[in-house]
């Protein structure tokens, strides 16, 4: 049955070919997708407003937005922010106004956020300054009350 060296032997093939492998490593799939939650975990927090204050608590509901909201934000030393951008009480009536005239006038809505530790005096001073430029639809922003319950 063998042959001599110049004839192949009949019945067994003289080029063997390794199976095909149907099966996907999943691995490195399975690393790509932890990189990415963790980077998504990182990455969400940072999305909220730049401005960091911590907000004091209510039970009121929230309420309904067609666009970007107008925000006026106090933070713990008084600072005081038009959106993102730092400006001076003296200041704030003026760009208001001009922000409010491209939006509509001063019927827009305005978004009061103060940090839960500034001065009340300050609060009171950013308030009426808007009611005196004639912005009358204020809005206070808080976090929801948690633990309690509404009655």
């Amino acid at each position: 049955m063998a042959g001599n060296a110049g004839t192949p032997v009949i019945g067994r093939r003289k080029h063997h070919r390794q199976r095909v492998m149907s099966e996907i490593n999943v691995t490195p799939m399975v690393d790509v997708m932890l990189v990415l939650l963790i980077i998504f975990m990182v990455s969400a927090p940072l999305l909220t407003v730049g401005v960091p204050i911590d907000l004091p608590q209510s039970q009121a509901k929230s309420l309904d937005q067609d666009k970007e909201p107008l925000t006026i934000s106090v933070n713990e030393q008084g600072k005081v922010y038009l959106q993102n951008s730092e400006i001076d009480v003296g200041n704030l009536v003026p760009k208001l106004e001009a922000v409010a005239q491209a939006r509509g006038g001063t019927e827009a809505r305005i978004y009061v956020r103060g940090d839960r530790k500034v001065n009340y005096g300050t609060m009171m001073k950013v308030m009426g300054r808007l009611s005196a430029a004639g912005f009358h639809r204020v809005a206070l922003v808080t976090e929801f009350e948690q633990g309690s319950k509404a009655r």
